[in-house]
């Protein structure tokens, strides 16, 4: 042997698996074997150079370019942690964003013993102890009975102190524990309210209790007021999104912790989340003693807040001490699908009708302006085969159905088809297009649970009686929105127009003056639907 030879050259790599992450090599320096055949989509990456330690080995040597798809030898580094790791796409992989962890590492090529000692490749198909290697863990699917995209929205406020920030992070871990994370089960993310809110990890970040865990243990205590409000808020429009892995069709939860009481305003967040589909659970812990309700803004803050005022949505504790009691009745509630009443948006549940003046005054041109409105208060709705519906139909004296409810499932095609359609010309028989409508569009879906409206659009009167059809749409359960233009009479649009006549009933000179009339629709049918609702 020659006297060069050292042991350490003759160090095997250690055989790992596709999802072995830099938390699990407990080493400041280690040489990996990755397998070959990962999938590229299953890799769970975050950051770019530097990856948070949370991130698959392999997935990192693949992304850095270190490694291909058929696996190889890696050297790991161990590094400190540090703040926001960057997205980057490369080599097939999307790295994610996270704002914080506490240890990192750095991957670069790494050669095999005997590739180090003679320069030649040899098999490391087996760890050096005989053994055969572990199948690839397949990934958990979690509990299939609850699926819920959830947000914890935990109070990081000097109200609650360091002591029992830890507490209230046990506590979630437990609740995120017994859900039964998993792929096919609940998603979990985590927002720290605080002076600022901060959004610690989404919902498409960990798929696995145990990494949900590792995760929530990691979230540093922040300070400041207790915003909670403007955390809500923030939550509702920014957290919830098709890029952060919300999932479609699965009901949007927020469990807001509050420590006492907030610093801000709570019900005009309460508001948005109910608009945006957010099911909002308070869970209030140590309430204000009577010497310290003068200092809380709103004491009927819980009931403001929460999804439904009916107790279903509230959730107390006198203390973050021996909470385990209290971990099951809310996982209980978490997953009791029926009762979340606020998946349901005035965006994601209506049928919305649109009856179109194609008649001779109106003029190709001002037709086009038409559709235009009438394409602006569409694409504002979740269109979908499971979501919002819209149909159209041309009059004159005659009717056209240019598309039903059921002709098709996608804002794209909706969009496309009401560009699409070709003025008719001709008389005005407002009320026998009502009835043509309710018979024909809305009779079909009568059984939908989504609630029904029908926008009326017409520039004049109607040479037939108006009230008498619109009578019966309303008996129908449809509300109508009427909207008049240039010799639209006023008393036309009162009669056909839902109560009250006021906010249902808009009028304006020009058409040009349809586009400011498009918000008051859209701001009508949510205030509509919520008051159906309660």
């Amino acid at each position: 042997m020659p006297s060069s030879w050292s042991p350490a050259l003759c160090l095997v790599p250690i055989p790992i698996t596709c999802f072995t992450r830099g938390l699990d090599i407990r080493k400041e320096k280690a040489d990996v074997l990755c397998p070959g055949g990962c999938s590229l989509e299953e890799f769970s990456v975050f950051g770019n150079i530097v990856y948070a330690s949370v991130s698959s080995i392999c997935g990192a040597a693949v992304h850095r370019g270190v490694i291909g798809t058929s696996g190889g030898p890696v050297r790991v580094y161990s590094l400190p942690g540090r703040e926001n790791y960057s997205s980057v796409a490369a080599n097939g992989i999307q790295s994610q964003t996270l704002s914080r962890w506490s240890a990192s590492f750095a991957v670069t090529k790494g050669k095999s013993s005997t590739q180090e000692a003679t320069g030649r490749a040899v098999s490391t198909a087996n760890p050096p102890s005989g053994k055969r290697l572990k199948k690839t863990p397949e990934k958990k699917t979690g509990n299939k009975d609850c699926k819920a995209d959830i947000a914890f929205l935990i109070d990081g406020s000097f109200n609650i102190g360091q002591r029992r920030f830890n507490l209230q992070k046990n506590f979630v871990g437990k609740v995120a524990l017994m859900l039964g994370v998993g792929t096919e089960g609940p998603h979990v993310g985590l927002v720290q309210a605080s002076e600022h809110p901060k959004i610690e990890f989404y919902l498409k970040n960990f798929t696995s209790a145990k990494d949900v865990l590792f995760a929530i243990k990691e979230v540093g205590f922040r300070g400041g007021n207790s915003n909670t409000g403007k955390a809500l808020k923030h939550t509702a429009q920014k957290f919830f999104t098709a890029d952060t892995g919300v999932r479609k069709g699965i009901p949007k939860v927020v469990v807001v912790f509050i420590d006492g009481w907030p610093s801000d305003d709570i019900e005009e967040a309460g508001i948005v989340a109910r608009e945006f589909g957010v099911n909002v659970f308070i869970v209030s812990v140590a309430k204000p003693i009577p010497e310290e309700l003068g200092m809380v803004q709103d004491v009927a803050f819980v009931d403001k807040a929460v999804c439904r005022n009916n107790g279903f949505f509230s959730y107390h504790m006198p203390n973050w001490f021996g909470t385990t009691k209290y971990v099951k009745p809310l996982v209980q509630k978490l997953c009791t699908h029926e009762q979340m009443m606020c998946s349901k948006t005035c965006y994601n549940s209506v049928n919305i009708a649109f009856l179109i003046d194609g008649s001779s005054s109106v003029g190709d041109s001002n037709f086009r302006l038409m559709l235009e409105f009438v394409s602006n208060i569409a694409k504002t709705f979740e269109i979908s085969d499971i979501g919002a519906k819209i149909a159209a139909v041309q009059f004159t004296y005659d009717q056209r159905t240019e598309f039903s409810f059921t002709d098709y499932n996608t804002k794209e095609n909706v969009l496309a088809v009401l560009a699409n359609i070709r003025y008719m010309s001709g008389g005005t028989a407002t009320g026998d297009a009502i009835s043509f409508t309710v018979r024909n569009v809305f009779g079909p879906i009568r059984d939908s649970p989504n609630k029904n409206f029908l926008v009326i659009v017409t520039d004049g009167q109607s040479y037939d009686d108006v009230r008498g059809p619109a009578a019966a749409a309303h008996d129908a359960g449809i509300t109508i929105f009427s909207v008049g233009v240039a010799w639209a009479p006023l008393d036309d649009l009162k009669d056909m127009a839902s109560k009250p006549k006021e906010s249902h009933a808009f009028f304006t000179r020009e058409f040009t003056g349809l586009e400011p009339i498009v918000s008051d629709v859209i701001r009508g049918i949510c205030r509509d639907f919520l008051e159906s609702q309660q």
